[in-house]
């Protein structure tokens, strides 16, 4: 890699106002003025023709030159910001490479970043976030993720593990000395349980964050005719699926996301679950069947006036295929003149609600983030966080629970603190195979 220069245009494809050729590698201040034809100071945008090999300019536009370490890489990169055409950027981009540049991978500006410690790891992993994020409030806390928020938390807890390890194994190499061998258990327990609560902490902030990331999936199922499109566009507050008294009307799955607290939340409405009266309305069933035992939430709605209809509700936690939280909905309450209202028992959630005329909606909203655990605590302190991520927290966390079981023997107390830190710095990628790094940056655009 130290070798190489690598170049990508790091704008989407397609026409623009604007489009941007990036180029990072060592030494590039020769590349740089066979490019432009003059030298460029360093930090200022500057006007300048782009040219070809025979000295004919390519385009005018804007050069910037970040010479190392002080750029996003930590090596020399500029940054050519020309018209947004197809055509002129891959004149561009051809012409970087005929001065010695190679294509860059997806994701690789941002490896490299990390690789010259510019960035850690969960920063990398946050930059990706951020250009992903669905919602306003994912991309606000994949921000603070990228300023390192995260992170500080994380080494933080690292350095209070390392400083304990420090002490604890000072007892295997001077047992002769009374007062490092009689290191005071209540301290040391009283230690291990403010680490563990300041774990616990933080792992729910990220399962948080997470939920901002990757959204919920919520199924809608029931039998035929009982609102299941109505509520999903009162849900949606527009009409995304066909409403009619005709039963049968949804025969595929219909997918929408919305926002719901800042969270997406991935909803897909199915068909009618009955007895198939046609080979197509089967294939439907079918589908709805398989986007159930996908789901994370199911939402069996019935018609309040139809009692019939929520025999699927009751008995959908017998069926092996159900994996997913539950909540019941009873639908169609401005039929029955009734008020909406929300039940709440051991291991059941009632809604009745009216999706024509909205009555109950937020009651129905409010049950729903319940469920996942939202907490309404704002932005602040919430962390985007990836599977990985909470895998590793979760990790220390049991090797934590362990070492305060172990805090007389010092053997196992110090083995259970090193494999709780080893855990954490997988997060910042302190401790990280280059397996796992191939498999983060390969999702990355190309051009970051």
């Amino acid at each position: 890699m130290a070798n190489d220069i690598i170049a990508a245009i790091a704008t989407p494809p397609g026409r623009g106002g604007v489009g941007i050729v990036r180029i990072s590698g060592p030494h590039l201040e020769s590349l740089l003025e066979k490019l432009v034809g003059r030298h460029v100071p360093p930090r200022h945008a500057t006007a300048a023709d782009f040219r070809a090999v025979d000295g004919a300019p390519i385009d005018r536009g804007l050069v910037l030159f970040f010479p190392a370490p002080r750029s996003y890489t930590g090596e020399d990169v500029i940054e050519l910001q020309a018209h947004g055409g197809p055509v002129v950027m891959q004149l561009l981009l051809q012409r970087c490479f005929e001065l010695g540049a190679c294509a860059a991978e997806p994701g690789e500006f941002t490896r490299r970043a990390f690789l010259n410690d510019r960035i850690d790891l969960a920063q990398a992993e946050a930059i990706a976030d951020l250009i992903d994020a669905a919602t306003v409030e994912a991309a606000r806390c994949a921000m603070r993720s990228l300023q390192g928020h995260f992170s500080r938390e994380v080494r933080d807890l690292v350095s209070s593990l390392v400083n304990l390890r420090a002490q604890i194994e000072a007892t295997f190499d001077f047992p002769e000395e009374e007062h490092i061998v009689a290191l005071e258990q209540a301290r040391v327990q009283r230690t291990l349980e403010t680490l563990h609560a300041k774990l616990e902490g933080l792992l729910v902030a990220s399962s948080q964050g997470s939920l901002l990331r990757e959204g919920v999936r919520v199924v809608l199922a029931g039998h035929p005719n009982v609102g299941k499109s109505s509520l999903l566009n009162r849900l949606a507050g527009e009409s995304l699926a066909i409403v009619t008294d005709i039963p049968g009307t949804t025969r595929d799955a219909i997918r929408q996301t919305i926002n719901m607290a800042g969270i997406p939340f991935h909803m897909v409405d199915t068909a009618g679950l009955r007895e198939p009266k046609n080979e197509i309305e089967k294939i439907g069933i079918s589908i709805a069947y398989d986007e159930i035992s996908k789901a994370d939430i199911v939402l069996w709605v019935s018609d309040i006036a139809r009692p019939e209809t929520r025999a699927q509700a009751v008995e959908a936690k017998h069926k092996p295929l159900m994996k997913a939280k539950q909540i019941r909905v009873e639908n169609k309450v401005d039929l029955t003149k009734t008020h909406p209202t929300l039940y709440k028992a051991e291991n059941v959630i009632e809604v009745s609600v009216s999706a024509t005329t909205g009555a109950g909606i937020e009651l129905l909203r409010t049950a729903i983030l319940e469920m996942i655990g939202w907490s309404s605590h704002g932005e602040e302190g919430i962390y985007m966080a990836r599977a990985r991520h909470l895998e590793a927290l979760r990790q220390a966390a049991t090797c934590l629970t362990q070492a305060i079981a172990q805090t007389r023997q010092p053997e196992l107390l110090a083995e259970e603190l090193r494999l709780a830190q080893s855990a954490l710095s997988r997060i910042t990628g302190e401790f990280t195979s280059d397996d796992l790094l191939g498999e983060i940056f390969s999702r990355f655009c190309i051009g970051k």
